[in-house]
């Protein structure tokens, strides 16, 4: 199963910010989280209704665009531009850019495009999958449509590469999309992907949890998570809302510091919480006592049903820490650098400099020259607050 998250969703907090145009079809439309539908022959006051972007027919040179700010920063790996039921108007190529950039910043304030698809084109009525190689983090997207036209809806796939300044001293859901958790394999998807059970918002319905079939093998159904930090969990929330005659019944989690975990049924898997009742459309909180760090937790279901949301609530640890700090400060576009540390104080020159130092690793300051005090808000940024 896929680890890869879509960096622009809804679910995640992804929105549109800017467009071109957006005469035919709101530029919103993009990042609904369900597949496009359209039912021909509804007309509005602007014309036929679409479920999707769709600007109007450019009669002066130049192209259409949208700009995307991603619900979770990350390194993309490719971008899906689907214009299902666009049969005559999609666009004819598209090219799209991104960006790292600090803070809040408005459209007109974003700066350091840099060209991750070079101008392709387009098929009509399909998902165009176009590959990314580039390594670094971004925060914001454009795609451009040229040089005008409908596209039903945008995927930006990707792994998370959380900011972590800031997280040293707080407890959060170890497993959250938000941070790059994922579910790396589950036994039965074949209603609803296990993968939403650690979105971090609250379900609306039955169809935004996890929904196995009905075993009929005296079996179990399981999900594993890959957790955004190792670290040590503390509580334990299992949500069966909206489940009201098909959760599951019993529940029992364990987790593993092994890399890759081991087999399910190995003995070396750390029990977390022992085969333990649920009850129906609700919210379950446990608190658990295991004070050793993992990565990884397999939750086992018994026998199947449905469960709404798994958070894991816990702290990071220090050397996860000390590894995320880098992957995020490497991963970022040289601009974003400078921005980050002379943000922190750091004269200008200075930062330009270790932006192109990179990429660093552990034990970089000795050898690099100046007082150490200088480096010490980028030495915090990457290893956290000293213990």
């Amino acid at each position: 199963m896929t680890a890869e998250t879509d960096l622009a969703s809804r679910w995640l907090g992804g929105s549109v910010v800017a467009a071109s145009d957006e005469s035919f079809g709101e530029k919103e439309n993009l990042l609904t989280p369900a597949p496009a539908a359209f039912e021909p022959g509804h007309y509005g006051p602007r014309g036929e209704i679409v479920d999707g972007w769709e600007t109007r027919r450019r009669c002066s040179p130049g192209h259409d665009w949208v700009i995307v700010r991603l619900g979770a920063p990350g390194v993309i790996t490719s971008v899906d531009v689907d214009t299902s039921f666009f049969t005559g108007n999609f666009p004819a190529a598209v090219g799209v850019e991104a960006c790292g950039c600090e803070g809040y910043p408005s459209p007109d304030e974003l700066t350091g495009w840099e060209q991750i698809v070079i101008r392709s084109a387009l098929t009509g009525n399909s998902h165009n999958v176009f590959r990314v190689t580039d390594g670094r983090r971004f925060t914001h997207l454009r795609l451009s449509a040229h040089p005008d036209g409908g596209i039903a809806r945008l995927r930006v796939l990707g792994q998370v590469v959380p900011d972590p300044r800031g997280l040293d001293d707080l407890t959060i859901d170890l497993a959250s999309q938000e941070y790059g958790g994922a579910v790396v394999a589950s036994s039965d998807d074949f209603y609803t992907s296990a993968g939403h059970l650690i979105r971090p918002d609250r379900a609306r319905t039955m169809g935004e949890g996890w929904e196995t079939r009905r075993r009929r093998d005296g079996g179990h159904d399981h999900v594993v998570f890959r957790l955004a930090f190792p670290g040590v969990i503390r509580r334990i929330v299992v949500d069966t809302a909206h489940f009201k005659y098909n959760a599951s019944a019993e529940v029992a989690l364990v987790g593993s510091a092994q890399d890759p975990p081991p087999p399910g049924e190995s003995p070396t898997w750390l029990p977390l919480l022992g085969r333990t009742r649920l009850q129906p459309d609700t919210r379950h909180e446990f608190a658990i006592q295991c004070g050793d760090p993992v990565s990884t937790v397999r939750l086992d279901a018994f026998p199947d049903g449905g469960l709404s949301r798994v958070r894991l609530i816990g702290s990071i640890d220090a050397a996860a820490r000390r590894a995320a700090g880098y992957r995020w400060f490497n991963s970022l576009p040289a601009a974003q650098v400078v921005r980050c540390l002379t943000g922190a104080g750091m004269e200008p020159d200075l930062a330009a400099g270790m932006a192109g130092r990179r990429p660093l690793a552990a034990g970089w300051p000795n050898g690099v020259p100046g007082p150490a005090a200088s480096y010490q808000a980028l030495i915090t940024m990457l290893e956290g607050k000293p213990g």
